[in-house]
């Protein structure tokens, strides 16, 4: 029998999401995965990745079976509110640094709120269970991602593409870009103090005590050595010391490549989510 990829969708909470799987059925458990899309996109954008991924459990004739889960960030695409609150500095928007922290803060929130009622609505008679998480966000996704990563520990496979886990050095970066200022009214000291509580950057991301909370997280990091909207420079050092003790750690650093999911990331992370949430 062939297998093919079905979609199901709910309003969970008021969110939107839809559910990618294949039509063959799972067999005891399934690994569910958060697929993100960037800034100023929409859940629409990022389809044909989750064809791709799916493919990988096609391929394998037995395995735990895979769901992947879209929805829109917040202020995005179905729940679009304001649409100025998604652009830049350079884009006449005063407020971007708080804007978009608020849309990766929240959309990571979402994915835990998700995390807890999803297998409730795959499985109404509880006739399997969802046995691993993992998350892949492009760009704003990828920010939300290792977010998501950081927050919550059920989520144990992240895959940031083309994202930074340190806020600060990105707005360091885009600050001097855009000729603004790291102070009021552009960044608050209020915000500096919510950075510091809540970002990747300002946990014990090096530290191999319980302090940690990406130990025994497996990570691939895919970025553009050539990207100006969000540099490597911005998470090279976070990246480099960041200790995962037994999970994994992996970064492909695409030459020559900008601000841009390649078909070449795209195989990377397919390849990764069959090694560490398939097999």
């Amino acid at each position: 029998m062939s297998v093919s990829v079905v979609k199901q969708s709910f309003t969970i909470g008021g969110i939107q999401t839809t559910i990618f799987k294949t039509s063959r059925a799972p067999d005891g458990s399934v690994a569910v995965v958060f697929l993100l899309h960037g800034r100023q996109g929409s859940a629409e954008d990022v389809v044909s990745f989750a064809a791709s991924l799916l493919q990988k459990e096609k391929d394998v004739p037995k395995s735990r079976g895979l769901y992947v889960v879209t929805l829109d960030h917040r202020n995005h695409g179905g729940r679009t509110v304001e649409v100025r609150a998604n652009n830049t500095w350079q884009e006449k928007n005063e407020l971007h640094a708080m804007d978009m922290y608020s849309i990766q803060v929240g959309t990571a929130r979402d994915i835990t709120f998700l995390c807890d009622f999803l297998p409730t609505y795959l499985f109404p008679h509880d006739e399997c269970k969802v046995d691993a998480w993992g998350v892949v966000g492009i760009s704003l996704g990828g920010h939300s991602s290792w977010l998501a990563l950081s927050q919550d520990p059920r989520i144990t496979v992240g895959i940031p593409i083309i994202g930074c886990p340190d806020y600060l050095e990105l707005m360091k970066y885009r600050a001097n870009e855009s000729g603004v200022s790291l102070e009021a009214p552009y960044m608050p000291v209020s915000f500096f103090k919510l950075i510091k509580s809540v970002d990747p950057a300002s946990k014990e991301y090096a530290s191999i005590t319980a302090a940690n909370p990406f130990l025994g997280k497996k990570i691939l990091v895919l970025s553009g050595e050539k990207d100006p909207l969000v540099p490597w420079v911005a998470s090279e050092k976070f990246v480099d010391r960041l200790e995962v003790g037994d999970g994994s750690k992996r970064v492909f650093l695409q030459k020559g490549v900008g601000h841009k999911c390649t078909e070449e990331m795209v195989s990377e992370a397919c390849s990764f989510i069959e090694a560490e949430l398939l097999n």
